[in-house]
């Protein structure tokens, strides 16, 4: 079966995007189309995005559209799911790190909880002033979507793979790899129909892995690469946080719990 692919710049990385020959280059314009949208809408850099005018409505609600929506239900859910080891209320405590750039607006608190998240059809209010911060399940949501419109485009099978946020689908297998915390990359067997992603906490901060994980009070992410398969790639990607910061003995049997595997 003949592929089409290209690669261009989004979502503060390079994209690859392949699909079936048949499907041709209108399904790759569908895809990078998309994730464009999903870069102007919930880019925490962007004091334009979507997500800046959340972080800045001072408790009044927003309108949105209804992936944005869409998004935070699914981050809500998993911080809920998870017991809060994965967290997209941490903005404060990263602005205040300096991983994060500050917008302005009130004085943000370090951390806030699910509850201060309220969803309605095309519009979200914050309780409270939390800078939520949708970085990686925002690249893995992208990555769906991206490949949703691929197929909407007419493409059976192709895959996305966003800086390592990949997800494949259709009647194909694409070679998988995992990197290791000294960068050397093990071929580890082939993804088909499903989505990976990885993240590293490192002694020192890496530009290959930029990612600051905040875990819960009193508990520190773990150091090491962590590698995650699940059916999605917004699952897989945030199960990262899951893993880097769970306790070992419980590790996998919360990310069975919570739909997806180590890698």
């Amino acid at each position: 079966m003949g592929v089409v692919r290209r690669m261009r710049p989004a979502l503060g990385t390079f994209v690859e995007a392949g699909a079936s020959a048949s499907a041709g280059l209108p399904a790759l314009d569908a895809a990078f189309d998309s994730l464009a949208l999903a870069q102007q809408r919930w880019s925490f850099q962007d004091p334009s995005s979507e997500l800046s005018r959340i972080n800045g409505s001072n408790g009044n609600w927003v309108a949105v559209h209804g992936h944005t929506v869409r998004l935070l239900h699914l981050a809500r859910g998993l911080m809920l799911a998870s017991g809060g080891y994965f967290d997209f209320t941490v903005g404060g405590a990263q602005v205040r790190r300096g991983s994060l750039p500050d917008h302005g607006g009130l004085p943000a608190l370090e951390r806030g909880s699910a509850q201060d998240v309220e969803l309605r059809p095309g519009a979200v209010r914050l309780r409270r002033p939390v800078r939520l911060v949708l970085d990686g399940i925002a690249k893995g949501f992208a990555v769906d979507l991206a490949c949703r419109a691929m197929r909407g485009a007419g493409a059976p099978t192709g895959w996305v793979n966003a800086g390592g946020d990949i997800r494949v689908f259709g009647d194909i297998e694409l070679p998988l790899a995992l990197r290791g915390e000294d960068g050397g990359v093990q071929p580890c067997g082939v993804l088909r129909n499903a989505a990976f992603a990885s993240s590293q906490v490192a002694a020192v901060p890496s530009d290959s892995f930029p990612s600051d994980i905040i875990g819960p009070i009193g508990l520190a992410p773990q150091q090491g690469v962590w590698s995650v398969l699940a059916r999605s790639a917004w699952r897989a990607d945030a199960l990262t946080k899951v893993a880097a910061i769970a306790p070992g003995d419980s590790r996998k049997q919360l990310l069975e719990r919570l739909r997806g595997r180590l890698a």
